[in-house]
């Protein structure tokens, strides 16, 4: 029997091709994972812990009509780290807050511009991070190649504390390549 021209719904083709694309980066994303290596390539690296405190200004934003009425927060990041990250950021963020006292989840994007003991350029952070019953757990890290200028190859991941009172601290945990420093 031939195949006939596609006469599928638009709804249901788009969703079937959004569903292609996704097995694709899947896909893509496994043989990245898989791939080993090469052992004859040195990379030396240094690793870095840097603290200090950082503001943050969060704003409520408009859900898209898709998300309208999932019962997610969307809002903007605008942050001032201070100390050994002298760098400003800004990004998004969508959260959940469950009817059970002190549970809740958020995933963020945010691109961070500025000096990181003294190597200037920007990077990405990814966030996902919960709270369970009050118990946070936070996965915060720097993207893979996406740090540019002095601070290409960066890898790490940071740690934010909220102190009484609100005020927030992060510890960064970082390697980046040697440059003879």
């Amino acid at each position: 029997m031939a195949a006939g021209p596609d006469v599928r719904p638009q709804p249901i083709h788009d969703a079937i091709m959004r569903l292609s694309h996704l097995a694709t980066a899947v896909a893509l994303a496994s043989a990245a994972c898989a791939a080993v290596a090469d052992p004859n390539k040195e990379h030396p690296m240094t690793s870095h812990t840097v603290t200090g405190p950082f503001d943050v200004q969060l704003a409520p934003q408009t859900l898209s009509g898709v998300a309208d009425k999932s019962g997610l927060g969307r809002m903007s990041i605008d942050k001032r780290f201070h100390g050994a990250l002298a760098a400003t950021s800004t990004g998004e963020m969508l959260a959940f807050r469950s009817a059970t006292p002190g549970s809740a989840g958020y995933v963020a994007m945010e691109t961070v511009r500025g000096t990181l003991d003294g190597r200037a350029g920007s990077f990405v952070l990814q966030h996902s991070s919960t709270m369970t019953r009050g118990e946070p757990a936070q996965s915060i890290t720097v993207v893979p190649d996406s740090g540019t200028d002095a601070l290409a190859g960066l890898a790490g991941r940071v740690v934010i504390e909220i102190a009484p009172g609100g005020a927030h601290s992060y510890r960064f945990d970082y390697t980046l390549p040697d440059d003879g420093r």
